[in-house]
């Protein structure tokens, strides 16, 4: 089944950001917002100069959706790893899956982008898949819990504003107003909490910040390329690439039932794929034509 532009942006999206993942744990000795005052850093960098390079104007004009992208996935970014370190990593994890569902919920208000029946039940089956693998602890403190699910919810209104910004601004541009919100908020907390890093953490600093750059350029010609519900429960193919990964990197072992759970997330993807491809592939009637 050949997929689309936009689906193979979104899995590669997700790869560069389970890379980033690994990247992170081996820096787990350090500050979470240390990690992404570097990030910010280093994709404003490589941000800049290739805008410069390309010679586009790297402040774009539609600033309203420009800021409101930078602002929510700043927003999501931080409360995400402050639910990480307050929280079971199973708990945080699985909440900042329902990311997907509330784009698409969020998409039919903002981009207004119809969804279909049948692609909830996808989304559903794959979350399923998710709860599975990652279940949830529900003895966590409720405003954690609740920090949690608005990561998710800020994640859902930042895709909407790159959808919103389609055929408006260069991908390069959109990503760009993220670490410019993200960098002054987590360098006024490093300024307190600075933790030097030290011989291969430099690596692994600099690695982390090009895998997040591949993978909010990836991700945000995604979601310009394609409709909101088609692509954005993609995302769960990023908890096998981290499964992999964990096992590859970490000899994390898998549970029984973790193969129930890959084989659902699965399921629902390749699902919502077909039940897309088909819905084009289904010739439009034609007008009928006035009898003369």
């Amino acid at each position: 089944m050949p997929l689309t532009q936009g689906a193979r942006y979104m899995l590669l999206s997700t790869l560069f950001f389970a890379l980033m993942n690994v990247c992170v744990k081996l820096l787990a000795h350090l500050p979470a917002l240390e990690i992404i005052l570097f990030r910010s850093v280093i994709s404003i960098v490589i941000s800049y100069i290739t805008l410069r390079v390309l010679d586009i104007r790297p402040w774009g004009s539609n600033h309203f959706f420009l800021i409101a992208r930078g602002v929510t996935g700043a927003l999501s970014l931080i409360l995400y790893f402050f639910t990480l370190q307050n929280m079971p990593l199973a708990t945080a994890v699985t909440l900042q899956y329902l990311a997907p569902i509330f784009t698409t919920v969020l998409g039919i208000f903002i981009v207004k982008e119809k969804v279909k029946a049948w692609q909830w039940a996808f989304f559903l089956l794959s979350f399923t898949g998710v709860l599975v693998v990652e279940g949830v602890d529900t003895r966590v403190n409720p405003l954690y819990f609740m920090l949690g699910i608005a990561s998710a919810v800020f994640s859902g209104f930042s895709y909407n504003s790159i959808r919103r910004l389609k055929g408006r601004e260069h991908p390069l541009v959109v990503v760009f107003y993220f670490p410019m919100v993200a960098l002054p908020i987590a360098a006024i907390y490093c300024m307190f909490h600075w933790v030097k890093p030290h011989g291969l953490d430099w690596l692994w600093v600099i690695l982390a910040g090009i895998f997040a750059q591949g993978a909010q350029v990836c991700m945000t010609k995604a979601y310009q390329a394609e409709k909101l519900s088609n692509v954005a429960n993609l995302n769960y193919i990023g908890i096998l690439y981290a499964l992999g990964l964990g096992f590859v990197f970490f000899g994390e072992a898998f549970r029984p039932e973790v193969y129930l759970g890959i084989s659902l997330v699965l399921l629902g993807v390749v699902l919502n794929t077909w039940y897309v491809r088909r819905h084009r592939a289904v010739p439009q009637a034609p007008v009928a034509q006035p009898v003369v």
